[in-house]
């Protein structure tokens, strides 16, 4: 027989107090929130890297069709041809294990590609330098539209760009061509073209970010519901109850129903403060709700220091005798180790018996999973008439036992409401079977 410890009684308690700490939720949270917001990242800057690559063959196709000039053709071509290979290394990239890990050089990379990199080309092929602004709104607005998280991220990339400007500019120092109220337009148009793009996308990150975790919260709340619902119905009955909402009722030919009482239970209420009454009795029963676990044995319900179970239902099965004279016998067990543990002389008194029942959820609130019929009646009354700290079972129970178990005749007791029965002690295993 398995027996639980002191360390699996405070996992348990652990576990259906579900203390979980709130940092350690939010974390969780945090964490799943960036892995998410990453894979966003690496799908989407996949597909600016398609549209930059077919933007940028059109573009080519346009300056090598309008230059007359051989050698203006060839220098289109060749400032393309980079820009392009550069973003077909990006492209690339997002496929690998280092994109995947840093997507963030990679959203850098393709914007500089082509703002940075178009300004390095021109300076260095005609030694001369203008502000292509007509590239970098292009590639601002396709970023934080395509994709619009981080927007820190898009500031770096725009500050980049104008730092790489002005380094070129100082570098080359080239004429003005153009009135510096143009320069100046230019500047003024671009400066709200960037602020644009990183103000909407500080606030489209928000709004995900909200979404995210009221997504979250929702799911962890169904969780607790779902926790919740089956800790008072069986998982089959959970789901027909969601799946269909109305009375549920089920017969079943043979099941074996068992009921125990702790014995000096009520006489302690009378002398124990009500706070450690019910921390005793949460104890034990929680060591009750181990074994029903540890057995595969459905529990009904607890009235004040009496505990029901079943085996044989909702999931129907052929050992449901030997299931429930096990967990009895380790009720028995557990509670002898309670004692010693907690310096207590308590006793159960446990009835089992065999037969039909009726099982199902009935009214509107606060309903539970219940068992009518003969049988659930047969084991009451083997309880309330058994012997302190033995298992009677009746003759049904008794048949399905006797083989592998040692009984105990008791012979023919008066119980009421069912008049003489034959009656019989579970003691323990038979060894020799």
């Amino acid at each position: 027989m398995i027996y639980p410890s002191n360390s699996d009684k405070t996992q348990l308690d652990a576990l259906i107090s579900q203390g979980i700490s709130e940092r350690h939720t939010n974390n969780s949270l945090a964490n799943s929130y960036k892995e998410q917001r990453q894979q966003f990242l690496v799908k989407r800057l996949q597909l600016q890297a398609q549209i930059m690559l077919i933007a940028g063959l059109t573009l080519i196709t346009f300056f090598l069709w309008t230059n007359s000039h051989l050698e203006g053709k060839i220098y289109a071509f060749k400032i393309g041809i980079v820009v392009e290979l550069f973003t077909l290394i990006c492209w690339g990239l997002c496929k690998t294990h280092i994109g995947r890990r840093y997507p963030d050089l990679i959203f850098l990379s393709l914007c500089w590609s082509v703002t940075c990199a178009v300004q390095i080309d021109i300076a260095l092929l005609f030694n001369d330098l203008e502000p292509r602004n007509n590239f970098w709104t292009l590639m601002f607005l396709t970023q934080a539209t395509i994709i619009p998280v981080q927007w820190w991220m898009h500031l770096i990339s725009q500050v980049g760009t104008i730092i790489c400007y002005l380094t070129l500019y100082l570098l080359y120092n080239p004429i003005l061509k153009n009135p510096l109220t143009s320069y100046a337009e230019q500047g003024l148009y671009f400066f709200w073209t960037c602020l644009i793009c990183v103000f909407s996308v500080y606030l489209y990150e928000r709004l995900r970010t909200k979404e995210f975790y009221a997504r979250k919260a929702m799911e962890i709340a169904q969780q607790k519901s779902e926790r919740l619902l089956l800790n008072i119905l069986p998982a089959m009955i959970a789901e027909q109850l969601k799946q269909q909402p109305k009375t549920i009722a089920d017969s079943f030919l043979e099941v074996t129903v068992l009921f125990a009482d702790i014995v000096g239970f009520t006489e302690l209420s009378t002398r124990t403060s009500p706070a450690a009454l019910v921390e005793l009795l949460n104890t034990i029963f929680c060591l009750f709700d181990q074994l029903a676990e540890l057995h595969g044995v459905e529990k009904i319900k607890t009235i004040g220091d009496a505990y029901m179970a079943v085996a044989g239902l909702p999931n129907q099965s052929n050992n449901h005798a030997t299931v429930i004279a096990d967990m009895a016998l380790d009720m028995q067990n557990a509670i002898a180790v309670f004692n010693v543990e907690n310096n207590q002389l308590f006793r159960i008194r446990i009835g089992i018996s065999t037969g039909p029942v009726v099982a199902g959820v009935i009214g509107l609130k606060k309903f539970a999973y219940d068992l009518w019929g003969d049988t659930v009646n047969t084991a009451s009354r083997m309880e309330s008439h058994g012997i302190a700290g033995s298992i009677q079972v009746c003759e049904a129970t008794y048949q399905l036992l006797k083989d592998k178990y040692l009984l105990e005749k008791r012979g023919l007791i008066q119980v009421k409401g069912k008049g003489e029965m034959m009656t019989y002690i579970l003691k323990e295993i038979n060894l020799k079977a």
